[in-house]
């Protein structure tokens, strides 16, 4: 008996050392993509910022147009981004995957395609001032690739394929839009930035396609099942209203803004969420794989490996992340003017939303497990946070409307709500999962902030004492180096440093 009760815990170690190998692996993988991301994006922020076609004004529009793009896209692909690990998982020897698969693509392709054509019919909504053209409406058609792209690299995620996400993601899409950015100047101007979108999301959408379709295949035996869409919408609601508020609570404040404020202003309060999304990135490094490691774990009811799990990827994400925030940060009026002078204003915004993406590591790394545990209760707290995030925006903007500041104050307010809500959700939802598991979430430990200490030195004398230039094409690595060398002899243990270690998973 003692035998076969070693065997299990043999069995049960090996199972936990592949998992995290898998999360590190795919975790290694997908940050690489981040900075080939950040060496995309700059050029479309450079573009858009500093062309006399676009301007801040252009951007704004843009912005306000995109929110709701990405928003309906979000919804129409029906939470299949973290549900379709799980139906995959109880349908497994079942059914061909790619029959599984299917039936939320068609449900994903027909609602996507009912909202595009709403939108088309109904633009105001994407464009609050009334001021567009017959080719930026055309941005509705990006709402289907939108949707099941996101679907396709679930799916692939799910056999651990990471790469394609990498070249979907980081490399096809961001170059295709900072490329076409600059092409439309000369073809129409006037519509530049929509077109260079859509040709991003098509770009993307195609370069997920193809690995997606080459490892699964076509369905067999199968055609459209509607009493199983049924229960897939009905059951994977909750799931795809998670990710459509955790989605919205990083553009609620555009959307605020583009009522409330000038063009230029969201247009620089975009560009600063552009900068600050970059660390944001980070989580979906971990995302695709964190998923079905966890659904694994908790069909054996390994609440404990969960909870280990959690902690440690929080962990990676929270350092990563605090890494950039602190580079970009201390750097910020240099990094806002690559963009354009009159983006500089954006410095505050900045600040606040790189912080706010710390705070949400907690918060994010929960609800990947929350949603397959507690996805109502998990629902209900993100209903909460996109409330009470709306609610300090809408009442920030105002107050500095009253007392006579300018609108880069109200995006700073906007960006102050967020880092608040986004704090208040991480405690509530790791406690929830705490309680739920038995087990501490915590992803804190203290040599995060002995790694930033030198690295805000550092970057004091860079910024105060040196050429901007110097201060962005030395100060940056200096302090991401200080705070990484802290962090590896300080915070890392063996399991963290499987990170950066190229293992082999099963």
């Amino acid at each position: 008996m003692s035998e076969i009760v070693s065997r299990d815990e043999a069995a049960r170690e090996k199972q936990d050392g592949d998992d995290i190998a898998a999360l590190a692996k795919g975790g290694r993988t997908n940050f690489l993509g981040f900075f080939l991301r950040l060496a995309a994006r700059i050029p479309f922020l450079f573009i858009a910022g500093r062309a006399a076609a676009y301007g801040p004004a252009a951007m704004g529009r843009f912005a306000s147009a995109l929110v709701i793009i990405e928003l309906t896209a979000m919804v129409c692909s029906m939470g299949e981004k973290r549900g379709l690990a799980q139906r995959l998982t109880e349908n497994e020897g079942k059914e061909p995957p790619a029959n599984t698969i299917f039936d939320g693509m068609v449900l994903a392709f027909v609602a996507s395609c009912a909202a595009a054509l709403f939108f088309w019919l109904v633009p105001t909504p994407m464009f609050p001032g009334g001021k567009y053209t017959f080719l930026d409406r055309l941005i509705v058609v990006a709402i289907p690739p939108l949707a099941l792209t996101e679907i396709w690299l679930a799916a692939l995620a799910y056999r651990l394929k990471i790469s394609p996400t990498v070249w979907s993601r980081a490399i096809v899409e961001p170059w295709t839009i900072s490329i076409m950015a600059g092409v439309m100047i000369f073809v129409a101007p006037e519509s530049g930035l929509s077109m260079a979108y859509v040709a991003s999301i098509f770009a993307a959408a195609i370069t997920a396609f193809v690995p997606f379709i080459r490892l699964y295949g076509l369905p067999r035996g199968w055609r459209p099942r509607y009493s199983v869409m049924r229960r897939v919408l009905v059951r994977s609601m909750p799931i795809a209203l998670a990710d459509t508020i955790e989605w919205g609570t990083r553009r609620v404040d555009v959307l605020l803004l583009g009522f409330l404020a000038p063009p230029s202003a969201v247009g620089v309060y975009y560009a600063a969420q552009q900068v600050a999304s970059l660390p944001q990135k980070l989580k979906t490094s971990f995302e695709p794989v964190l998923g079905p490691v966890i659904t694994r774990a908790l069909k054996r009811e390994d609440y404990a490996l969960v909870a280990r799990q959690v902690s440690q990827v929080g962990f990676w994400i929270i350092a990563a992340q605090a890494a950039i925030a602190l580079a970009l940060g201390i750097t910020g009026e240099g990094v806002m003017g690559l963009i354009g002078r009159q983006f500089v204003g954006g410095t505050g915004a900045l600040a606040l939303l790189l912080a706010a993406e710390v705070v949400a590591s907690t918060a994010v790394v929960s609800e990947a497990a929350l949603i397959y545990i507690h996805r109502l209760r998990n629902l209900m707290v993100s209903l909460a946070t996109i409330a009470v995030q709306a609610a300090l925006t809408f009442a920030g903007i105002l107050a500095m409307q009253r007392l006579g500041y300018n609108s880069l104050f109200q995006a700073a307010a906007a960006a102050a709500a967020l880092f608040v809500a986004l704090g208040l959700t991480s405690l509530v939802k790791a406690r929830m999962l705490g309680k739920y598991l038995g087990q501490p979430i915590n992803n804190w430990r203290w040599p995060l902030l002995w790694a930033a200490a030198p690295a805000i030195v550092i970057g004091f004398v860079f910024t105060q004492y040196l050429p901007e230039w110097v201060e962005l094409a030395f100060g940056i690595p200096a302090i991401l180096g200080a705070y990484l060398f802290v962090i590896w002899k300080k915070a890392f243990g063996p399991e963290d440093r499987k990170l950066f270690q190229k293992t082999k998973t099963s």
